[in-house]
């Protein structure tokens, strides 16, 4: 893309003053990694393919399904049956045909973690159960990776930026997973949709403020409760 279409396409975040060309082209450079292409991860990819982070990964291995769609934004009715990867691969192709983007359709564990992240500048979680975010989490501590972190449920959200600048873990907030028997989630108690927007939004506020030097404020946990609209704060 030449340098003018790409200050036609990016001008509005250019034109903020702590962004900026120098801003716009840390985000050219930056390489993430979204670990789940879901309720989260799909408006997390959206705004981060929009804004034009140059390196867009993710990582997945379920497929679409029916039920995804009144919250899993980026993918459709056509790709219902298709790998998330696949799906989220042709949501970038016709939205910005412009930036890298590695799809990796593969569960992460505790064996290749290290492997599929190793390479990204920033790390986000956007999983649905308590065993990969301890993976990532773990992961994330030993490579030296910031971890923007996002969790949901019913009207209630997450958001919480981990492991930056020496900052805290999700270790340090809740130091064991639960037993995911006595954890509430989706499939079984639901979600609204619009919920993990605001959530992913705000994930992805964190990322792109991180890549452009922005001021991040570290161990601290933010809790959305869109039921009674209300959002708190927890230092840790």
């Amino acid at each position: 893309m030449q340098a003018n279409d790409v200050f036609k396409r990016y001008s509005r975040q250019i034109f903020i003053e702590e962004v900026g060309v120098e801003g716009q082209r840390k985000i050219g450079n930056a390489k993430v990694l979204v670990v789940g292409a879901g309720g989260l991860g799909s408006p997390v990819i959206q705004y981060l393919a929009a804004a034009g982070v140059g390196t867009l990964a993710v990582v997945d291995f379920d497929e679409v399904e029916i039920h995804n769609l009144n919250r899993q934004v980026i993918h459709r009715e056509s790709t219902v049956g298709k790998s998330k990867t696949e799906s989220a691969a042709g949501f970038i192709r016709d939205f910005n045909s412009h930036i890298t983007f590695v799809p990796v359709c593969q569960k992460i564990d505790a064996e290749n973690v290290q492997d599929v992240i190793r390479d990204y500048d920033i790390v986000v979680d956007g999983s649905d159960n308590f065993t990969t975010r301890y993976i990532v989490n773990d992961a994330c501590v030993m490579l030296n990776k910031p971890l923007v972190y996002g969790s949901i449920f019913a009207f209630e959200g997450q958001v919480a930026v981990f492991n930056f600048q020496g900052s805290k873990n999700l270790r340090d907030v809740f130091p064991e997973a639960p037993n995911p028997e006595d954890v509430p989630n989706c499939d079984r108690n639901g979600v609204l949709g619009p919920l993990p927007g605001i959530v992913g939004t705000m994930m992805s506020m964190q990322i792109l403020k991180m890549i452009t030097g922005l001021p991040i404020v570290s161990n601290q946990l933010t809790i959305v409760d869109t039921l009674n609209w209300n959002f708190m704060t927890i230092t840790f």
